[in-house]
C-alpha cells in the first residue's frame, strides 16, 4: 500500500508539473508587437482664412510583430486639429487615407510585400472631439514570413476639399523596428 501512495503521489507532482510547462509555454510564445511613433509638421487648410485654427499635425505609431511563420503590421494616427473641427463639419476633406505598408527590410530601398489604403481617416478627422484631437487605427494587413527581417511603413494623404487638386505630397512618418 505505501509503494502504491506513492507512485500516486509521484504522478501527481509530475502532472502538476507537466500541467504548470504547458500552461505557461503559450504565454512565453506570444508575440508582441514592435512600434515605433513619429510626428509630422503642422498642415494649413489651403481653403481657409479666416481668424480661427485651422492648422493640423499628425503623430503616426507604426507597428510589426513576427508570430507563427506570419508578419503583421498596423498603425494608429493620432491628431490635433482646429478646435472647431468637433462641428462634425464634412467638407474639410474630399479625401482622406492612411497607406499602410509590410516591407521587408533590405540594403536600399526597401520592397513593399504587401499594402493597403484605409479611407476611413476621412470620416474620423472630420468627427474630431471638440478639441479638434483623435486618434484612427488601421486594419491588420497579415504576410508570409521568410527569414528576413520586416516593418511597417506609412503615410497619410489628405485632398483638402475645395482646393481643386487631388492627394497632396504624401505626409511621411518614421517606420517601425524590423521584426
Amino acid at each position: 500500500m505505501p509503494v502504491l501512495k506513492r507512485t500516486a503521489i509521484t504522478l501527481l507532482a509530475a502532472a502538476a508539473v507537466t500541467g504548470t510547462t504547458l500552461a505557461t509555454a503559450g504565454t512565453a510564445s506570444a508575440a508582441s508587437y514592435s512600434c515605433k511613433t513619429s510626428s509630422s509638421s503642422s498642415y494649413d487648410d489651403p481653403t481657409y482664412n479666416g481668424p480661427d485654427s485651422d492648422n493640423w499635425s499628425f503623430d503616426v505609431k507604426l507597428c510589426a510583430k513576427r508570430s507563427g511563420g506570419y508578419i503583421y503590421t498596423t498603425a494608429t494616427v493620432y491628431w490635433d486639429g482646429p478646435y472647431s473641427s468637433g462641428t462634425n463639419n464634412h467638407y474639410t476633406f474630399d479625401n482622406a487615407r492612411f497607406h499602410l505598408q509590410t516591407k521587408k527590410s533590405v540594403r536600399g530601398t526597401d520592397p513593399v510585400v504587401k499594402s493597403a489604403n484605409y479611407g476611413g481617416l476621412e470620416a474620423a478627422l472630420e468627427n474630431s472631439s471638440a478639441a479638434g484631437n483623435g486618434s484612427y487605427k488601421t486594419g491588420t494587413l497579415k504576410s508570409r514570413a521568410t527569414s528576413a527581417r520586416y516593418l511597417a511603413d506609412g503615410y497619410i494623404q489628405l485632398d483638402w476639399s475645395g482646393d481643386g487638386k487631388a492627394y497632396r505630397a504624401p505626409i511621411l512618418f518614421t517606420a517601425s523596428p524590423t521584426v
